[in-house]
C-alpha cells in the first residue's frame, strides 16, 4: 500500500482477509437498513420525485465536502437546462447532479460500472475532457499546514493500468469473495488513492459509491448518499484514508464506511417517509378544496420542484400559461405554496418540502 511521499498503490484484490467479526456485524446492520430503505422507496408512487429532489440535495452536500458552498435555496432556484444559476457554486452543484443521473442511467443500462462511465461522470462534474492525469505534480496537502499528506501515482500509464485493474475488481465478483458493501469501501479507498484526475476525484468517488450499490442491486434508485455523513466526520474520513495507506490496516476504514451506509440509510428512510406523508396531505387538500385542478401530474410537479415556476407547470401539465398561472395562484391562496420574486422570476415554493430537504424539520 501507499506510504506518505510515495506513489505506490497496490493492485486489487487485497491479499488479506478484511472480514473481521466487527466488520461482519456492522455489515449485517448496514444491509438491514438498506433493505428497509429499498422498501420505503417502492412506496412512493412516482419515484422520479426522489431522483430529482434527493439528487440535488446530495449534489449540494458532496460539493460542500470540497468547500463548494451553496444554499439549498440557490440550488433549487437554479436550472441546468435553461442555464439559470443563482450562484457559481449552484452551477457546480447542478453539474454534479447531472453527472450522477447520467451515471445512474448508464449503469442501469449496461449493468457495469466501467472506466468509460467514470470518465463521463468526471467530465460532466468538471465541464472539461482532460481525462486521466498526464502531467506529474499532483500532491494532496493538509488544509491547515500546507504539508504534503499523500502523493498519488504520477505516471499516466500507471494511472491507466490501476484504473483498468479497479474496473475489473468492481465488475468481476469472482476476484474477491467479500460482501459488496465491504467491496464498496475498498473500491472507494482505491479510487481516491489512485486520484486519477486533476480535479473532481472526491465528487466522482462519492458518485461511484451509489452507482456501485445500484450495480450490485442493493438499491434501485440513487437515493443513498454518504456526503452528509462524511461532512459530519470529515477529519475521520481523511485520517482513515491515510491510515490504510500507511499501515495496511483496513478494519477501521471499512467500519467507518459501513456505519455511513447504515446511518445514511436510516436517515433517508425517515426523510422519504416524511415526504410521502406530506404528499398525501397535499393530495387530500387539493382534492378537497380544488378538485377542478387536481391531477397526479400537478402533485408530482409540486414535489419534484420545491421551487416551481409557471414554465414548469405549463410544460409538464401541457396547459396554457394563463392556466398555469391560475393553478399556482389557487395553490398559493390555499397556502400550499408561497410566492417569491427572485430577480425577474416568480417562484412558488413548497415550503414544507423545502424544510424537509434542507433539514429544517
Amino acid at each position: 500500500m501507499s506510504q506518505i511521499g510515495s506513489s505506490i498503490v497496490g493492485l486489487l484484490p487485497l491479499r488479506q482477509d478484511v472480514e473481521t467479526k466487527a466488520v461482519m456485524r456492522k455489515t449485517a446492520l448496514a444491509h438491514k437498513a438498506l433493505a428497509e430503505l429499498k422498501g420505503v422507496i417502492t412506496s412512493i408512487p412516482n419515484q422520479n420525485i426522489l431522483t430529482e429532489t434527493l439528487t440535488l440535495r446530495e449534489a449540494r452536500e458532496s460539493s460542500a465536502v470540497e468547500n463548494i458552498i451553496s444554499t439549498f435555496a440557490e440550488v433549487y432556484q437554479s436550472n441546468l437546462f435553461t442555464s439559470q444559476f443563482a450562484s457559481p457554486a449552484a452551477k457546480e452543484v447542478l453539474r454534479y447532479a447531472k453527472a450522477l443521473k447520467t451515471g445512474f442511467q448508464l449503469v442501469k443500462k449496461k449493468g457495469l460500472l466501467t472506466t468509460s462511465i467514470i470518465l463521463q461522470i468526471q467530465e460532466q462534474i468538471e465541464g472539461n475532457s482532460a481525462g486521466f492525469r498526464k502531467l506529474p505534480g499532483t500532491r494532496l496537502l493538509n488544509d491547515t499546514t500546507g504539508e504534503v499528506v499523500y502523493t498519488p501515482p504520477q505516471d499516466h500509464n500507471t494511472i491507466v493500468s490501476l484504473m483498468q485493474n479497479l474496473e475489473l475488481f468492481i465488475n468481476d465478483d469472482s476476484l474477491m469473495d467479500a460482501d459488496p458493501l465491504i467491496k464498496m469501501a475498498i473500491v472507494h479507498h482505491q479510487f481516491e488513492s489512485i486520484h486519477p484526475f486533476y480535479d473532481g476525484n472526491g465528487r466522482t468517488g462519492r458518485i461511484m459509491n451509489i452507482l456501485f450499490l445500484i450495480q450490485k442491486k442493493l438499491l434501485e434508485l440513487p437515493v443513498l448518499y454518504l456526503s452528509r455523513y462524511i461532512i459530519r466526520h470529515k477529519k475521520d474520513y481523511y485520517r482513515l484514508l491515510q491510515k490504510v495507506r500507511e499501515t495496511g490496516d483496513w478494519e477501521e476504514w471499512i467500519l467507518y464506511m459501513l456505519d455511513g451506509v447504515e446511518q445514511t440509510a436510516s436517515e433517508s428512510i425517515i426523510l422519504i417517509s416524511h415526504i410521502k406523508k406530506l404528499m398525501m396531505e397535499y393530495k387530500q387538500a387539493i382534492r378537497t378544496n380544488l378538485p377542478k385542478i387536481y391531477s397526479q401530474d400537478l402533485l408530482n410537479n409540486l414535489f419534484k420542484y420545491p421551487y416551481t415556476k409557471i414554465d414548469y407547470i405549463e410544460k409538464e401539465l401541457e396547459v396554457s400559461r394563463s392556466t398555469a398561472i391560475r393553478y399556482l395562484g389557487e395553490l398559493e391562496h390555499l397556502q400550499l405554496l408561497r410566492k417569491q420574486k427572485i430577480g425577474r422570476d416568480n417562484f412558488y415554493i413548497n415550503q414544507q418540502l423545502f424544510d424537509l430537504l434542507a433539514g429544517n424539520k
